[in-house]
């Protein structure tokens, strides 16, 4: 009877590792497919455009003129320098704000708050993670475009800059503020995550040596929950790079080149991030020359992601490396 029930578990756990594998080769076909797609769509403006695609700007009027070209003869060059730009720029921006926010909130919520306290916070934490981003776009409609208008814009100020674009409350720096408390939750949650992962021997042998609970953190915990923290940083910034509807609701919806000289009033000027174009421009893409032009924004996309992904998973691994935890 024994050996009959050994024999059923072990074909048990063949089907059940057979079905994993057909389920893993299932998803990486799909993502290759989806690849594939993309980049075929986008082809013709690559082959198109060449490398002026990625080193030159002008976007918002190609599509214009994109738009009403011919289908025998359409508009197949394109420059999108200026959606790049304003893509990494203002998901930096987002990054550098919700990294500072989410470790210290984090840091608060696990070794200064009380335990029930904390775990209210947390709760609160991951109940804004899952908030759509449409609320969030509306909320910056609301309160950070009026605020950046009434400390930063005015009359003159729309005057003097008026030759380069026109100035007003959405534009780059209202996207970074509305990505920041998009990104923060995420950060903060994966931190509370990664310090709670932190042997309690570690931090009750620093405080047998005599520090302080500020070193004990800042020597011990934090150090000790860095990939953790990475892995927050590194979702944050893939969801900052991927969101389109918030950010296009406060960008400002132009393309627009940072010009050095001007120096702070370039986060005062529109930005169009990569996502937000293709939601900004989508009216436009019964063209066939701007829908291969939108597909490549996302072909962009694609391979932002997975450089992400692949980056993330090398440097978790050199971590653990240098920690000692692998060979």
């Amino acid at each position: 009877m024994q050996r009959v029930q050994n024999k059923a578990n072990k074909r048990t756990d063949a089907i059940s590792k057979y079905l994993i594998y057909i389920l893993s080769a299932i998803s990486i076909a799909v993502i290759f497919l989806i690849f594939i797609f993309v980049f075929s769509k986008a082809w013709p403006v690559i082959k198109g455009s060449g490398l002026s695609l990625v080193t030159s700007g002008g976007f918002d009027r190609q599509i214009q003129e994109g738009f009403y070209s011919a289908d025998a003869d359409p508009l197949l060059r394109y420059g999108l320098l200026g959606l790049i730009s304003g893509t990494v720029v203002t998901t930096l921006i987002a990054l550098l704000f919700a990294g500072m926010i989410g470790i210290g909130a984090a840091v608060i919520i696990c070794e200064y708050s009380k335990k029930k306290f904390s775990e209210v916070l947390i709760a609160i934490v991951r109940l804004l993670a899952s908030v759509p981003s449409v609320v969030f776009g509306l909320i910056g409609i609301l309160t950070v475009v009026p605020l950046i208008e009434k400390l930063f814009v005015n009359t003159d100020m729309q005057i003097k800059y008026l030759d380069h674009f026109q100035m007003s409350g959405r534009n780059l720096l209202a996207a970074a503020i509305v990505l920041t408390f998009m990104i923060a939750p995420t950060v903060i949650s994966l931190t509370v995550d990664a310090i709670r992962s932190v042997s309690n021997i570690y931090k009750e042998t620093g405080y047998a040596f005599g520090m302080s609970k500020f070193r004990v953190i800042a020597k011990i915990i934090l150090p000790g929950a860095r990939s953790g923290i990475l892995a927050g940083l590194i979702l944050g910034a893939g969801r900052g790079i991927g969101e389109a509807i918030a950010v296009s609701m406060v960008c400002g919806g132009l393309g627009f080149l940072p010009i050095p000289s001007l120096a702070f009033i370039n986060f005062l000027a529109p930005t169009l991030p990569l996502a937000a174009a293709i939601i900004n421009k989508s009216e436009a893409i019964g063209s066939f020359s701007v829908e291969s032009a939108l597909f490549f924004c996302g072909a962009i996309l694609l391979l932002i992601g997975a450089f992400l992904s692949t980056g993330a998973k090398a440097v978790e691994k050199r971590m653990r490396r240098v920690d000692g935890l692998e060979n």
